[in-house]
């Protein structure tokens, strides 16, 4: 009886030790892949200098007032064909900033 119950508790220990091995090398591998995936050193292209407000997913600068009636536009998919309408316009235009009344303009199709 007595070696049955020493197997057991072998067995208990074996079972701790296979436990915490386990949890060790899931502790490695996930701090390695977020190394992986966020290193240290993060590099991220040049975006638009901080200055107000710039339509959705470009680097087209634009007034509060035009951030505000772009949000508003309840469609996605048309929201997105107005504002890629509004900055192709504007690159071509040499616009540096579109304010509302150019919105309104190049905003008509």
């Amino acid at each position: 009886m007595v070696s049955h119950l020493e197997r057991i508790d072998r067995q208990q220990l074996d079972a701790t030790k296979t436990s915490d091995r386990i949890k060790e090398w899931v502790t490695q591998f996930v701090a390695l892949r977020l190394h992986q995936l966020v290193p240290e050193t993060c590099e991220h292209p040049a975006g638009p200098e901080a200055g107000g407000p710039y339509l959705d997913g470009t680097t087209v600068p634009c007034t509060e007032e035009v951030a505000h009636r772009v949000a508003r536009i309840p469609i996605p998919f048309v929201r997105q064909m107005v504002v890629k309408k509004v900055a192709e316009s504007a690159h071509q235009d040499q616009i540096s900033r579109v304010d509302i009344a150019y919105f309104e303009k190049a905003a008509t199709f």
